[in-house]
């Protein structure tokens, strides 16, 4: 066995940063994760890049922004020969997989049983909804439960139906279950065959695998992403009328032209949410386990975040995207090392990015990090010799945002600006960008945007004249 040390990446999908008991929600049931936390360095701060789950995943992967990628959208294919920094853990003698949720390409037009594009992997199984597809969970069903098949699919997405239709293709399987988008909704199915069973079983039959060479495997989870679809054993871990609610402010109308929703319909939603993030943790308790039991423990850096985070009723709204506000851009990072590193647990309050995950693991296991890559390594913030970043960046198609310690700041492609102040108007109610007490505080905050694009720059390089 190489004395590299192997990686347990687990990735949620639309968790935000407070979705979990170590936040200090004490609303939420998050055992195995709260443990994680203790047990390593959790990032109080971290942003990820994109509203939206194709770009932030891709920036993620490569360690470079939506914009240097040219997909600052959703519906862009992930070319196959990406700059995935997975191909870097590959080339330096990893055992790469992904197991679960990917979703570098569109899932609604096209076939799944075709072979997915490797990106560098050499282990994957691949399912990006759950139960829509003849992708690898239906796989994994048919072979496990089949009778279970008719109860497992979420509904079919709105695009695959269109697109179903269009081709005139029939499926095999049943969608009989609710997508609700305004209560939860007890998974139909038996508890052993959702989805998250799915990936924490695979990863699990991964670890447990004889190998000779050090591995990097991503526990690719669904869920909490909507609709609010679980199994009752972890929806009867709350209360929903225990749950709180937000009141917003008076005479604030929303922003969607729909009604704000009102207590009761929050705390159903919340119970839903809620319950899936239980249910993932429920399974990073057995993934960590079976770490413990295959004597990998000792050398497996385990690392635990999300695509971005979901709005959960802020300002009215449910789901994610524009303008990314803090409950979208923040999102739980927990990162244990090996107990002989001799690294504190603790955690730690500086502004991190989303990009800096994987050039800090590459730097962990003694890889060279890409030029190209914009990123910037932890290693400085985790061994405490420096701090985190001055500011963190999000951008999208038509916009930039920017947000320092107590400012975030956004510029639309027409020149329109929004300021918010983050303590005294946490849920961005008020833009304070024509307000002339906060005119230096604009005018810095372009500043700082300005060079953050100046200094992520990374040309080609250059070849030496001959």
């Amino acid at each position: 066995m190489s004395d590299q040390p192997n990686i347990l990446l687990i990735q949620t999908d639309q968790q935000r940063w407070d979705a979990l008991g170590a936040s200090g929600n004490s609303e939420i049931v998050t055992p195995h994760l709260d443990r994680l936390a203790a047990e390593g360095i959790y990032f109080r701060q971290c942003h990820v890049q994109h509203p939206l789950c194709m770009p932030s995943r891709i920036s993620f992967h490569t360690g470079r922004y939506p914009s240097a990628l040219g997909i600052t959208h959703m519906g862009v294919p992930v070319p196959p020969d990406a700059p995935l920094l997975v191909r870097n853990f590959g080339g330096a003698g990893y055992t790469c997989a992904s197991i679960g949720k990917l979703h570098f390409l569109p899932h609604a037009n096209r076939e799944h049983r075709d072979l997915h594009p490797a990106y560098g992997f050499d282990h994957l199984e691949v399912s990006d909804e759950p139960g829509c597809y003849e992708d690898a969970y239906r796989a994994w069903v048919r072979q496990k439960a089949p009778e279970e098949l008719d109860k497992i699919s979420y509904g079919l997405p709105p695009a695959r139906a269109e697109w179903n239709h269009a081709l005139n293709l029939r499926d095999e399987v049943a969608h009989t279950m609710e997508r609700s988008r305004c209560r939860a909704v007890p998974f139909a199915g038996r508890s052993d065959v959702t989805h998250s069973a799915f990936v924490a079983e695979r990863v699990q039959s991964f670890l447990r695998r004889p190998r000779a060479k050090p591995f990097f495997c991503i526990a690719g989870f669904f869920s909490p992403h909507s609709p609010w679809i679980v199994p009752q054993e972890f929806l009867d871990q709350y209360d929903p009328d225990k749950l709180s609610a937000i009141e917003y402010p008076e005479g604030y109308a929303g922003e969607t032209g729909q009604p704000l929703p009102d207590a009761a319909t929050q705390r159903a939603i919340k119970h839903g949410y809620y319950a899936m993030v239980t249910e993932v943790d429920h399974y990073v308790g057995q993934l960590l386990a079976t770490l413990e039991e295959q004597g990998l423990a000792d050398n497996t850096i385990v690392v635990f975040t999300s695509d971005h985070g979901e709005w959960l009723g802020t300002r009215g709204r449910y789901g994610k995207d524009y303008p990314g506000d803090e409950v979208i851009s923040r999102v739980p990072l927990l990162v244990r090392f090996p107990p002989s590193w001799g690294i504190r647990p603790r955690a730690e309050d500086g502004l991190v990015e989303a990009v800096d995950i994987l050039p800090t693991l590459l730097e962990a296991c003694g890889i060279q990090v890409p030029p190209a890559v914009q990123g910037r390594s932890l290693w400085p913030l985790i061994r405490a010799q420096a701090k985190g970043r001055d500011s963190v960046l999000m951008e999208a198609a038509g916009w930039k945002a920017i947000r320092a310690e107590r400012f975030r700041y956004l510029i639309h492609a027409d020149g329109s600006e929004h300021l918010q102040d983050l303590e005294s108007d946490p849920h961005r109610y008020e833009n304070l960008a024509q307000d002339p007490a906060h005119r230096d505080t604009l005018v810095a905050m372009r500043q700082a945007l300005l060079a953050r694009m100046v200094d992520d720059e990374r040309p080609l390089p250059r070849t030496w004249p001959y």
